[in-house]
């Protein structure tokens, strides 16, 4: 679609809009950054705008007549698809893409991209690092360019225009980015798992399914989704997409993919075994660790990676931030970001991985997650829930039904830090792994991960 001169509504005047609507400036078009939120003033959103770049904006209510001579709409990821002011957009007639099909169609060179419920980010940085080093490698001109993008931070519309035929660029891509894709097509994607989330969102199980598996909608019958044989949805999809399904397992031996076993990763192919990694050498502990390298060095070597490359890259890799994170010890207490934590079955694996009694940190933005199955997950391992945020109360009761009864309800994140300072004995560990969203108290699991690593390194020695 040639936007030169086109009139493009950007909805939503965040991080992702913004990137939108600068995108859209430098090809030509005429940006209308449009959000909902009667606080904000014009001049707010243009003060976010880099230099240079030019843009209208309309505040409140959508009419119409905001729409008049629109071409396109840009929707943020946070944005749902089905409200009110959406519909008037179909209504319209006008096509609607996301920030992700936007950035997709203004860019170049191959993209390699990882959806999923949990494992995204660990993923995808992984993979970014074995592609930079594979680049490095190489002595001909082909891929000398890298960029790792999407829901990982950087927005993929701040590089889309960087990139030529000889890019490659890998994406964390969100359920609410695949809503809105249209002709967004990796050459290697992944799905590492699907547990429920964002169910205030997509409203049902099947919903949110369906538009995981999307990732995979303008993938040829060549081309690979790497996917979890342990997740019962995704080894039913394997069976229908109609991209080369590769699965990997933690708990099984695989004839034909890759697994772990015996504290090894290994790949298997037409009846012969090759034992990639001693999972002693990694410095990602964890099982959820080994699924994310599995992914990683699947989808590498679907893109021709050679294994030595991949092994020095992995054997060197260590956590990214926020997910379970080890941020320092005092006075015997040893504290542990996993901000990333963000529902249930992320929080899961971040209580998997202490090996101590544990002070833990939960709560926060409701996305009508079911606590339950976190709660049984403490198994011993954690001595107090100190709880925040507005599910806070909700989270209680459930624990409370599953008989765990040390219990405090904290009326701000600095109150649960010190009440957890208080609780924690040495030999202890002190955790941040909400099973939440961040929302109701803090823009982003960045910033909270990063405000409790602040308070961590003012407390005494």
């Amino acid at each position: 679609m040639d936007l030169r001169d086109k009139k493009v509504l950007v909805f939503g005047a965040g991080i992702s809009g913004i990137g939108s609507a600068s995108m859209l400036s430098k090809v030509g078009a005429k940006p209308v950054i449009y959000d909902g939120n009667a606080k904000l003033t014009p001049a707010d959103v243009l003060g976010k705008l880099p230099q240079g770049v030019t843009a209208e904006v309309q505040i409140g209510e959508l009419t119409k007549e905001m729409l008049a001579d629109v071409e396109l709409a840009v929707l943020s990821p946070g944005v749902p698809t089905d409200l009110p002011s959406v519909n008037l957009i179909r209504e319209q007639g006008i096509k609607i893409w996301g920030e992700l099909e936007l950035a997709y169609e203004n860019s170049c060179g191959d993209v390699l991209a990882i959806t999923g419920t949990n494992g995204k980010t660990t993923t995808t940085t992984l993979l970014g690092e074995i592609l930079k080093y594979h680049c490095e490698k190489q002595t001909a001109p082909v891929n000398d360019q890298v960029f790792v993008v999407g829901n990982i931070g950087k927005p993929y519309t701040e590089t889309a225009l960087l990139s030529t035929e000889a890019t490659v660029s890998v994406a964390e891509v969100s359920s609410f980015q695949l809503e809105t894709i249209d002709q967004f097509h990796p050459v290697v994607s992944a799905i590492t798992n699907i547990t429920p989330d964002h169910l205030n969102r997509h409203h049902t199980m099947e919903e949110y399914i369906r538009v995981k598996e999307c990732i995979t909608m303008n993938q040829t019958e060549e081309e690979v989704c790497v996917l979890n044989y342990e997740d019962e949805v995704l080894r039913e999809f394997g069976k229908s997409c109609h991209c080369k399904a590769v699965f990997f397992s933690s708990a099984r031996v695989l004839d034909d993919g890759y697994f772990y076993h015996e504290d090894a990763i290994w790949f298997a192919k037409d009846g012969q075994r090759e034992k990639l990694f001693d999972c002693r050498q990694l410095k990602l502990p964890g099982l959820h660790n080994y699924e994310n390298i599995m992914t990683a060095v699947a989808m590498a070597r679907a893109y021709g990676v050679s294994q030595e490359e991949i092994r020095h890259v992995v054997l060197s890799f260590t956590a990214v931030e926020h997910r379970i994170e080890y941020v320092a010890e005092k006075k015997g207490v040893v504290y542990y970001n996993d901000s990333k934590g963000t529902n249930p079955d992320a929080a899961i694996k971040g209580i998997q991985a202490m090996d101590r009694p544990t002070v833990l940190i939960g709560g926060g933005y409701d996305k009508n997650s079911s606590y339950e199955e976190w709660i049984r997950a403490f198994n011993g391992q954690v001595t107090w829930l100190v709880l925040i945020g507005q599910t806070r109360e909700k989270i209680a009761e459930t624990a409370r039904l599953c008989g765990f009864e040390n219990i405090v309800l904290a009326d701000s994140f600095e109150e649960a830090f010190a009440i957890c300072t208080r609780k924690a004995r040495p030999g202890d560990a002190v955790l941040l792994s909400p099973a939440c969203a961040s929302w109701d108290m803090f823009p982003s699991y960045e910033v909270r991960g990063r405000v409790f690593k602040d308070m961590v390194k003012a407390l005494e020695d």
